[in-house]
């Protein structure tokens, strides 16, 4: 009996860089590209749910157009008073995550999980043993805050008994979660990282989440070499030379055009029947 083809695609996290994938599911949907179901992390727990709820080309282009008028205020409104409290040590943050609540509230259009046009499924980090907790079903608004709450950056989420920080911690790639959610063929879509990044960055949150990329990079690379065995697995390849850190979200149509425009040259030279790890998510040269 042939088993049927389930196909899942897996998004990463990445900060800002998450306008990567915007421009990759553009191509993906483009070329008729369709998913059964979506499993996110951080940044890309927000893509994720909300590709879900219209995983069409015209989902996408939606998603297109939040993400150009994106600035850094809109997920990151730092002010020197919360800023010196979080330095004082007087809380656990640096920025509320109130804004990035406000921002899924006005653009998903549904609110609980089991409600998507497909499956989605959201991963989140529990604080204190490390375990990666995949959410299903349940208010999407807090698990894609939990997935998404940036150690130091966004408070922890309190769900039930759990306290969640981001999901990159646990399994930024959550390839081993789509294997486990029976797929059958897994696409990666990951944000990469700023291989050529100028300037080292001079804010609490730029380094934060050049960490956090650098570190979820170096484990997609181990994810795609344990798995590529165990089950159907292309990655699209990321963005190379990368110059744009992943807390500037000032550049994200440039993003998205260079992401769409690169996969769908690597569409049309069967980029899915070739596997292994891409070039630009290993230590290179720029």
């Amino acid at each position: 009996m042939v088993q049927e083809r389930r196909t899942a695609f897996v998004f990463t996290g990445g900060g800002s860089l998450g306008a990567v994938q915007v421009g990759m599911l553009k191509a993906l949907a483009a070329h008729g590209v369709s998913a059964d179901l979506v499993i996110g992390a951080s940044v890309g727990a927000i893509n994720a749910a909300y590709f879900a709820s219209d995983p069409t080309v015209e989902g996408t282009k939606r998603l297109d157009q939040i993400w150009r008028h994106l600035r850094r205020r809109d997920v990151f409104p730092v002010s020197p008073f919360s800023a010196l409290l979080g330095l004082l040590a007087r809380r656990d943050h640096m920025v509320s995550s109130s804004a990035l609540r406000h921002l899924l509230e006005t653009h998903l259009p549904y609110a609980r999980l089991e409600q998507a046009k497909i499956p989605c499924h959201v991963v989140a980090t529990e604080l204190f043993q490390g375990r990666e907790i995949c959410f299903s079903t349940g208010p999407v608004i807090q698990a894609v805050v939990a997935s998404a709450a940036i150690p130091t950056v966004y408070p922890p989420v309190r769900i039930g008994e759990l306290h969640l920080v981001d999901g990159s911690i646990a399994n930024n790639a959550p390839i081993s979660t789509a294997v486990a959610l029976g797929a059958t063929r897994t696409i990666v879509l990951p944000t990469g990282f700023a291989c050529a990044i100028e300037h080292v960055p001079t804010s609490t949150i730029g380094m934060a989440l050049q960490t956090i990329v650098l570190y979820s990079a170096r484990q997609l690379v181990r994810d795609i070499e344990r798995f590529t065995s165990v089950v159907n697995l292309a990655v699209v390849p990321p963005l190379c030379p990368l110059t744009i850190a992943p807390h500037n979200f000032s550049r994200a149509g440039e993003l998205i055009d260079r992401a769409e425009e690169a996969t769908t040259r690597w569409l049309d030279k069967d980029g899915l029947e070739r596997h292994g790890v891409p070039g630009a998510l290993l230590p290179h040269e720029d």
